[in-house]
C-alpha cells in the first residue's frame, strides 16, 4: 500500500521544544513509510531569510535532508509565516518548492494543494498585507536589510498580528464558501487540501471534499492519503495516535 503524507502549521520555534521533538520523531519514525511528504506552509513561526540559519533551522534541515536521502520526496508550499523561505534553504533541506496553489495527481485523482490563506477573502486587512508581503520588490528590499533589523521588524509584525487576531472575529479569518467554490470550479478538482485556519476537519458535500490540516500545538497531526483513495487525519503525541476519518 502506498500513502502520501500532508502537514502544515507546525510554527516551529525554539520556545516549543515539545513540538520540535514530535516533528523530529515524525520524520524519523513515521514519514519514512510514505511515498512523499508535502508541507503546506508555516513550517516555521517566522522566517527572515535563508542567510540567518539558526540552530533550530539547521537541525530541521538536517532531519528533512535525511528523509529525502532515504528516497522520500519532500515538497514545500509557502505559508504566511515562512513565505521568505528560499531556494538555498530548500536545497539544504532536500525540499522542492511548489507554487501556491499547486495541482497534483494523487493516485489517479486530481488534488489542489494550497496553504489556505488565499481562501480567507473576508479578512480584508490580512489580504492587503499579503499582497504587499508577496511583492517581489518588497521582499528583495527586506532581504537587503541587516539580520538584526529584519528580526526587529518581524517581531513587530508578529506582535501586531497577534493583537489583530485576538481582536478579530474568528469567522472573518476563516475561509469563505465563495472562495472555496471558486477554487473547485476554476481547477475542476473534487479535492482540496490546505492548512492555515487551524480548524482541522474533513468537509464533504456532494462529491467534493476539502481537508483542513491540523496545527501542531500540543500534539502533531497529518493527513494520510492512501492509494486506495482512503484518507485519515492522524493525531499524535508522546502517548500515542488517534485517527479521524
Amino acid at each position: 500500500m502506498s500513502k502520501t503524507f500532508f502537514i502544515s502549521d507546525l510554527h516551529l520555534e525554539e520556545s516549543k521544544p515539545i513540538i520540535i521533538e514530535l516533528f523530529l520523531d515524525f520524520l524519523q519514525q513515521t514519514a519514512p513509510g510514505a511515498k512523499a511528504l508535502y508541507i503546506l506552509g508555516d513550517l516555521f513561526e517566522v522566517w527572515i531569510g535563508d542567510d540567518e540559519l539558526t540552530p533550530l533551522q539547521l537541525q530541521v534541515s538536517q532531519a528533512l535532508k535525511q528523509l529525502s536521502n532515504r528516497g522520500i520526496p519532500i515538497y514545500f508550499i509557502h505559508g504566511n509565516r515562512d513565505f521568505l523561505l528560499g531556494k538555498t534553504y530548500a536545497q539544504l533541506a532536500g525540499m522542492t518548492l511548489l507554487p501556491d496553489p499547486t495541482l497534483i495527481n494523487l493516485y489517479g485523482k486530481q488534488a489542489l494543494l494550497m496553504h489556505g490563506d488565499t481562501l480567507c477573502i473576508e479578512d480584508v486587512k490580512y489580504q492587503a498585507f499579503r499582497k504587499k508581503a508577496r511583492n517581489r520588490f518588497n521582499q528583495w528590499l527586506f532581504l537587503t536589510l541587516p539580520i538584526k533589523l529584519r528580526k526587529k521588524i518581524a517581531n513587530g509584525l508578529r506582535a501586531k498580528s497577534q493583537k489583530y487576531t485576538s481582536q478579530t472575529e474568528p469567522i472573518i479569518m476563516d475561509v469563505t464558501s465563495q472562495a472555496v467554490e471558486q477554487a473547485f470550479q476554476s481547477t475542476g478538482v473534487n479535492l482540496i487540501i490546505h492548512g492555515h485556519t487551524h480548524r482541522p476537519a474533513i468537509h464533504r458535500w456532494h462529491e467534493k471534499i476539502r481537508v483542513v490540516l491540523p496545527m501542531w500545538h500540543t500534539q502533531g497531526g497529518y493527513l494520510e492519503y492512501q492509494d486506495s483513495q482512503q484518507f485519515f487525519l492522524n493525531y499524535f503525541d508522546n502517548n500515542g495516535y488517534n485517527r479521524l476519518t
